[in-house]
């Protein structure tokens, strides 16, 4: 049950957030066996002086193109299968909608199935 958060500048069409949208569903459906119908993401835009980051750490060349993905999960998955999840979606997302491996920051946040409540209340996985 990932429940995706991704942040990136503002300005580009909805189809653009909607491809890298569906890259990131795509890659977890195929490397961390989530249903198609497990679809729960959402995007945010941030003018320049509200989306900082440092252009070259960890020496990353980084561009105003940078996309932040935040995935959280429940804790399941190995440390293979989080490697493949993070090939995946950057491959996926550098053929459409075009961006660069070097612009895909990926961040796990993993949690306890009890710690979901996807609607009514209810700790549906406790």
């Amino acid at each position: 049950m990932p429940l995706t958060h991704i942040a990136l500048r503002s300005g580009r069409p909805e189809s653009y957030r909607m491809s890298i949208c569906d890259g990131v569903h795509r890659a977890m459906s195929e490397t961390f066996n989530v249903p198609e119908n497990n679809d729960f993401l959402i995007i945010t835009e941030h003018e320049a002086a509200n989306f900082r980051y440092d252009a070259t750490y960890l020496g990353v060349a980084r561009s105003d193109d940078l996309v932040f993905i935040q995935i959280t999960a429940n804790n399941t998955r190995n440390v293979e299968q989080k490697k493949a999840l993070f090939q995946r979606i950057a491959q996926l997302l550098s053929e459409d909608p075009g961006l660069r491996p070097e612009d895909v920051f990926i961040s796990l946040v993993e949690v306890e199935r009890e710690n979901w409540s996807l609607g009514h209340g209810l700790a549906q996985y406790a």
